[in-house]
């Protein structure tokens, strides 16, 4: 019990708190030079336990805790406190229930960590949709063609490409293909370069005349190029054919084997809708004089099996169904001409925990009003009785 007692205990609160002030303070700073994916990654993800934090550029050399495992450790101490340290009391009713609310907080807070997914969906006006783009993850895709057209897709999933480095090999055994690919070279931001242009460096393998050229990482992760050499071997490990792979080219690589025709192509991460987004309208207007914007609006019709349902998304107002929210996040042309048609970019969420933030505030808000209006009742009704007996 002393044990409970203590991780449950007023002071370790005040420290967690603390701790989760300056990792936030320090991330928002790191976030100018190293961007919001990679800040978010190394401050709140499971990933690590420690972290240096950097300043201008700079390594602090103090090991901090990730914000992940302060928070984990946090939670179980509001858990403890409120089950072994808080006073269960009628008249405490209120403290517990707003402890409840905040402990409902962070347990949205972790489902949306783990199981979360963000994406984009960009639809032409006139046009329609029924998949969205993820960020960043990445997967390759080796597709059976017949007559020209996919027939199957085969993919390798993000988690499988997870940790690769320029220098790692990952041989992929393709049960359903009559051969296995081997991926090395690996560059999460990358472009292809031609000898021509551009003489390779030490290391750089040139196929067709053309090799991996790498770059720096894009601040906005979304904006990162990946790119791979994919070796497909045969069943008994022998080298058949050579590709360069990058999600900056237009077309897929494609390979005869037999009397089949297959593509491959790396590319970032598909989700499928359950209904489909038809883009009727985009509107905008910025404050005058600037190009702040002032109202960004898409008029679109959702089309869920045969019910067409007209929907205006607009800033702040997304549309939400079926688990999945869509705000409006960017628009193009950014340089079109009156009258030009225009396409409407939306940010895709799909997070179990959406509404629990909202939820854990309402719970929160009922038990501190609560409780500070019995304590006003309490405190009225002794002045009462007080002077009561005075007199």
């Amino acid at each position: 019990m002393r044990i409970l007692r203590v991780l449950g205990g007023f002071h370790l609160a005040c420290v967690l708190l603390l701790l989760l002030g300056v990792l936030t303070w320090l991330g928002t700073l790191e976030q100018v030079d190293a961007g919001l994916y990679e800040v978010k990654k190394k401050y709140f993800s499971a990933e690590s336990v420690f972290l240096l934090p950097r300043i201008n550029g700079s390594v602090v050399p103090i090991p901090l805790p990730s914000a992940y495992w302060v928070g984990v450790v946090f939670f179980f101490n509001l858990l403890l406190g409120t089950l072994f340290r808080a006073s269960w009391h009628w008249r405490t009713i209120g403290v517990l229930i707003a402890h409840f609310g905040m402990l409902f907080l962070l347990a949205g807070a972790f489902v949306t960590q783990h199981f979360s997914q963000r994406g984009n969906m960009a639809i032409m006006e006139g046009q329609s949709s029924d998949v969205a783009e993820h960020y960043t993850d990445q997967v390759i895709e080796v597709t059976t063609l017949a007559d020209g057209k996919p027939e199957t897709v085969h993919v390798i999933e993000t988690r499988h490409l997870a940790g690769l480095d320029p220098s790692d090999e990952r041989l992929f055994r393709m049960a359903k293909l009559p051969f296995d690919l081997r991926v090395d070279d690996y560059h999460v931001n990358t472009r292809t370069a031609g000898v021509g242009e551009k003489n390779p460096g030490p290391g750089q393998v040139v196929v067709d005349g053309y090799f991996l050229d790498p770059m720096e990482k894009d601040k906005e992760a979304e904006r990162n190029f990946a790119g791979c050499r994919v070796t497909v071997m045969t069943k008994g490990g022998e080298k058949h054919a050579e590709f360069l792979l990058s999600t900056a080219s237009f077309h897929p690589a494609t390979i005869s084997w037999d009397d089949a025709v297959f593509s491959l192509n790396i590319r970032k991460s598909l989700w499928k809708m359950p209904f489909v987004v038809e883009l009727d309208t985009f509107t905008h207007e910025f404050h005058p004089g600037t190009r702040r914007p002032k109202r960004f609006e898409s008029e679109v019709t959702r089309i869920d099996g045969g019910l067409r349902e007209p929907v205006l998304i607009r800033m702040n107002e997304p549309m939400r169904r079926d688990g999945f929210t869509f705000f409006q996040a960017s628009w193009g042309p950014q340089d079109a001409a009156p009258g030009a048609r225009l396409f409407s970019v939306f940010e895709v969420v799909k997070n179990p925990a959406d509404k629990w933030p909202e939820y854990a505030l309402y719970v929160t808000t009922i038990g501190l009003v609560l409780h500070f209006g019995l304590m006003l009742v309490l405190f009225i009704f002794n002045q009462v009785r007080n002077g009561a007996r005075s007199s």
